[in-house]
């Protein structure tokens, strides 16, 4: 194998292939990217035995052929070199080495066989669709803050992808919930994602993803099956297990009879939230809400530290109204709102809140109260 490729294309490819490879790894193999070179072009594979991209990058491929070899050491080296330089990458089978020149740098790395490669089983897919990069980021982004970081409960260490009956008809709906908090996320169904089975996107897999969709108008092919999911644009194919497991119910816990409306600037209520939960422990860092009329006030009481207060102007025309949070949900919530305002939904002091942007139904949020 020898190739000629301009460093950031190779950059480009590499970095893709080298995130998904874990760092600490008992099988060496999978410490490695796969090159493969042929006609016009490098594809640059790795995997981690859950997930496998699949980068490719145009090049000038001298001698057809492939090797691996490690992804971080490689990447490290492409990173370094200097921006514009052409790097020639050479295949020496027979001290099993991978040479690569830049100008007067030159490295020598040893190769593992690439038929020693593991390859991920194919899956027959049951949906197949072409999804706009914008709208999967909308709902990737809008939900990842509420993955469960629990092991225990492994059914939450993802993002629930799936068809769902809605008001305005059938709905391409993302959910992610950590059971404190909760994240649900509505978008237009695109067309043949009808039979879409319900599928958890593991959380490395949709950080993975999110560095796909940096084009607003680019279409991303998506297939999923039961067992995985995959994601496409011209030069990266990425293809991920989803979890073996049943998302919760999660329609039990979203609120219906919520009714006494908070109307807030978004960024205000957030900036507000940060200030004053500067004096409150970080093992609870609660933050107790009183609501009046056309009033906020947001108090924390930490005796082991002070105390902080701070009133902001707001749209509210119910009963009085004390109620405890999270500091750190009420902040993340309150991020996700891309509008100017945000509406938050409370019952009483015991039952959790439900916050959308402004009148817009098709993201809703739903954190839980804390004794304050």
């Amino acid at each position: 194998m020898k190739f000629s490729i301009e460093r950031a294309a190779l950059l480009d490819a590499v970095s893709q292939a080298q995130a998904v490879v874990e760092r600490r790894n008992t099988i060496p193999i999978l410490a490695n990217v796969l090159m493969e070179a042929d006609g016009d072009g490098v594809s640059f594979k790795a995997t981690d035995l859950d997930i496998e991209v699949i980068d490719k990058a145009v090049a000038q491929v001298e001698r057809p052929g492939g090797t691996t070899v490690s992804a971080v050491l490689f990447h490290e080296i492409v990173r370094k070199l200097p921006d514009g330089a052409l790097v020639q990458v050479a295949e020496d089978q027979a001290q099993g080495r991978l040479d690569i020149t830049a100008g007067r740098s030159h490295f020598s790395l040893a190769t593992l066989a690439k038929e020693d490669f593991p390859v991920m089983a194919s899956s027959d897919y049951s949906a197949n669709f072409s999804c706009k990069a914008s709208v999967l980021r909308r709902l990737f982004d809008k939900t990842r803050f509420a993955i469960s970081t629990e092991e225990t409960r492994y059914y939450l260490n993802g993002v629930y992808m799936h068809v769902a009956e809605a008001d305005g008809g059938r709905k391409f709906r993302a959910v992610a919930t950590d059971g404190h908090r909760l994240a649900r996320v509505d978008a237009d169904l695109p067309d043949g994602a009808e039979e879409m089975p319900g599928v958890i996107v593991p959380r490395k897999t949709v950080d993975q993803v999110r560095k796909l969709l940096s084009d607003d108008d680019a279409q991303i092919a998506v297939s999923v099956s039961e067992t995985k999911i995959r994601f496409a644009t011209p030069d990266i194919t990425l293809t991920s297990k989803v979890i073996d497991g049943t998302f919760p119910d999660y329609a039990r816990v979203i609120p219906q009879g919520n009714t006494r409306e908070l109307k807030v600037d978004a960024k205000d209520f957030a900036k507000a939230v940060d200030r004053v939960a500067t004096v409150s422990s970080e093992r609870s860092r609660a933050v107790k809400l009183m609501l009046d009329e056309d009033r906020l006030t947001l108090s924390v009481n930490a005796p082991d530290s002070g105390n902080a207060e701070e009133e902001i102007a707001v749209a509210y025309a119910d009963e009085k109204l004390e109620i405890g949070f999270n500091a750190k949900y009420l902040q993340e919530i309150a991020a996700q709102v891309d509008l100017e305002m945000a509406t938050f939904l409370f019952n009483n002091a015991g039952d959790p809140a439900l916050m959308r942007e402004g009148d817009d139904l098709s993201a809703i949020y739903v954190v839980m109260p804390m004794r304050v």
